[in-house]
C-alpha cells in the first residue's frame, strides 16, 4: 500500500510540475502580448491603421489578397458617384450639361449589374466619366462637408479607367483607401522586437457597439475622431 501511494504521489507531482511549467509558460507569453483595442466612430479610421500594420509588420497583401479588394475598391467608386448624384436635388445643383441627367438615370440602372459582378463595364464607365466631368458634379462633390462622402471619392473617380480595367490589380495604395464597414470584431496580430500585438478592431456603428464590452478587458484602448472640413 505504502508503496502505491508513493507512485500516485509522484504521478501527481509530475502533473502538478507540468501544470506549473505550463502556467509559466503562458504568463510569459501574456506579458509578451499587447493587446490594443480600436475604437472610433465609424469612418474615423481604424480599418486603415489595420491594413497599415498588416503592410508594415505582417509582410503586407500577396497577389491573391490584392485581387480580393477590387469588388469593394470598384463598389466604392461607384458609391461615391451616386451620392454625389442624390445631393445635386438637395443641394440645389443642377448638371451644367443638360444631357448628363439621362446618364444620371443610366448610372442608378447599370450600378446594380455592376455590384454584383464586381466589374464596371464599357457603358458605365462611359457614364461615370461624363457625369464626374460635369461641372455641376464637382461643385457638388465640393460641397461634400453638407452630406456623408468618403474621402477616397477623388482618388477612384480621377482613375476611372484604371480601376475599371478587366487586368486590374489593386495597389497597396488602393488598398488602403477603400472603404468597407466592419462589422462585429476582427483579430490582426503582428510580432514587433519580441513583442506579438494583438489588434482589435470594432465595428463603429451604434448597433455594434454592445459588442465591444468583453473587448475592453486587459487591453490598451486607442480611440480617436477624424474630422473632415471643407476649406
Amino acid at each position: 500500500m505504502g508503496c502505491r501511494q508513493s507512485s500516485e504521489e509522484k504521478e501527481a507531482a509530475r502533473r502538478s510540475r507540468r501544470i506549473d511549467r505550463h502556467l509559466r509558460s503562458e504568463s510569459q507569453r501574456q506579458r509578451r502580448e499587447i493587446k490594443l483595442l480600436l475604437l472610433g466612430t465609424s469612418n474615423s479610421g481604424k480599418s486603415t491603421i489595420v491594413k497599415q500594420m498588416k503592410i508594415i509588420h505582417s509582410g503586407g497583401f500577396n497577389l491573391e489578397a490584392c485581387k480580393e479588394y477590387k469588388p469593394l475598391i470598384l463598389y466604392n467608386a461607384i458609391d461615391s458617384l451616386t451620392r454625389i448624384i442624390r445631393a445635386l436635388s438637395s443641394l440645389k445643383i443642377g448638371f451644367r450639361d443638360a444631357d448628363r441627367a439621362y446618364d444620371a438615370v443610366r448610372l442608378f440602372a447599370l450600378t446594380g449589374p455592376a455590384e454584383s459582378k464586381g466589374e464596371i463595364s464599357g457603358e458605365l464607365l462611359g457614364v461615370m466619366k461624363r457625369l464626374w466631368a460635369d461641372g455641376g458634379v464637382l461643385e457638388c462633390f465640393r460641397r461634400s462637408n453638407e452630406y456623408h462622402l468618403e474621402d477616397n471619392t477623388a482618388y477612384y473617380l480621377n482613375d476611372l479607367e484604371r480601376i475599371s480595367s478587366s487586368e486590374y490589380i489593386p495597389t497597396v495604395e488602393d488598398i488602403l483607401r477603400s472603404r468597407d464597414m466592419t462589422t462585429g470584431i476582427v483579430e490582426n496580430k503582428f510580432t514587433f522586437k519580441e513583442l506579438t500585438f494583438k489588434m482589435v478592431d470594432v465595428g463603429g456603428q451604434r448597433s455594434e457597439r454592445k459588442k465591444w464590452i468583453h473587448c475592453f478587458e486587459g487591453e490598451i484602448i486607442w480611440s480617436w475622431t477624424r474630422v473632415k472640413v471643407n476649406v
